[in-house]
This record gives C-alpha cells, structure tokens and sequence, in this order.
C-alpha cells in the first residue's frame, strides 16, 4: 500500500492526461533516466504519441516548481538520485511523460523482474486513482441530486408558511369581526 500511494505520489495530469515522467519511472525501475530513455528510443514504434509525449519548456517549468517542492530521493538509490533529480536535468533535454497505455508498454521494453514488478504495482496505483476519481463523481451526483431535493423542499415549505400566514390572517380578521361592536338591540 505504501507502494501505491508512493507511485500515485508520482503521478501528474498533462494535457488531460494522468502520467508518470521518465525520472520517475527509472526511480521506480532502479534504472537510470537516460538507460529507460534509450530503451524506449530503440522501441519507438511501441511508443505512439498518446502513450508516451516530450514536455514542452514551459509545462516542464510548471512541473519543475511541482516537483522541487515535493521530490524526496530515495536513500537506497542515490546514484539514481542524483541523476534523476529534476533540477540536475539538462536544460536542453525534456522529459517524456507516458500516459497509463505507455507504462504498460514499458514492461515489454524493460524485462527485468523489478520492472515486472513495478509495472504491476502502478497499474494497480493507476486503478486506485481512476476509483477515487469515479467516487468522486459519484458524490458530486449525489450532492447535486440533494441540491434539486432542497430546492423543491424550499419551494413546498415556502407554500406551507404562506398558507399558515393566510390561516393567521383569517383568523386575526375573524376575531376582529367577532370583537367589532355590536349596533341593534343589546339584551
């Protein structure tokens, strides 16, 4: 479970799109950024662009303040570390971001056990996010359901007060038909 969310922790929407970037995915991988690159590189017609897509500048400056802020190296894997921190990529090199489709794709591409491994672990943290995200639309049904709910309720209680006040109304003209004075014959 710690997995999971460590992966989810890793994962970003770009473009619509939920992704993992290629320095997170070597992390995972025990690999380097620039060994998973090449692999992908040397299988790229497995790799079409709604699995796998380069950052422009100015979406990797918006992840760059993302992830100095969050990023937290992993001790075991320094060297890794090291190379895959997002402020020690060079400028002139964007990193990919692979969509669900293309991380599955990784696992033929990358045929150690750690990444067998590790493939089935962030598809399970991909499944969590999609359940999460589809309670969430649950509850946003269910909130808009009891926002129409209250809606007619404000309506019929709004009836119900302005039928008490007429009631009040005829009784208060009633009682002040009865208390009138009298004119004619007084017994």
């Amino acid at each position: 479970m710690i997995a999971i969310q460590s992966i989810q922790n890793r994962i970003y929407e770009i473009r619509a799109e939920r992704v993992m970037l290629d320095m997170d995915l070597a992390a995972l991988y025990e690999v380097q950024t620039k060994v998973l690159n090449q692999s992908v590189k040397r299988n790229i017609k497995r790799f079409p662009g709604d699995f796998m897509f380069q950052l422009t500048i100015a979406e990797w400056e918006r992840m760059r303040s993302q992830i100095v802020t969050t990023y937290e190296p992993d001790t075991t894997m320094w060297s890794q570390s090291v190379t895959t921190y997002p402020s020690k990529r060079r400028i002139t090199s964007m990193p990919y971001a692979f969509t669900e489709q293309g991380v599955a794709m990784l696992s033929g591409v990358l045929n150690s056990e750690k990444a067998i491994n590790m493939n089935i672990a962030i598809m399970r943290a991909f499944v969590a996010i999609r359940k999460l995200t589809l309670q969430q639309t649950d509850i946003k049904g269910q909130l808009q359901e009891i926002t129409e709910r209250l809606g007619e309720h404000d309506v019929q209680l709004n009836e119900i007060y302005d039928a008490i006040e007429n009631l009040l109304d005829e009784r208060i003209a009633q009682r002040k038909w009865e208390e009138r004075e009298r004119i004619g014959f007084k017994k």
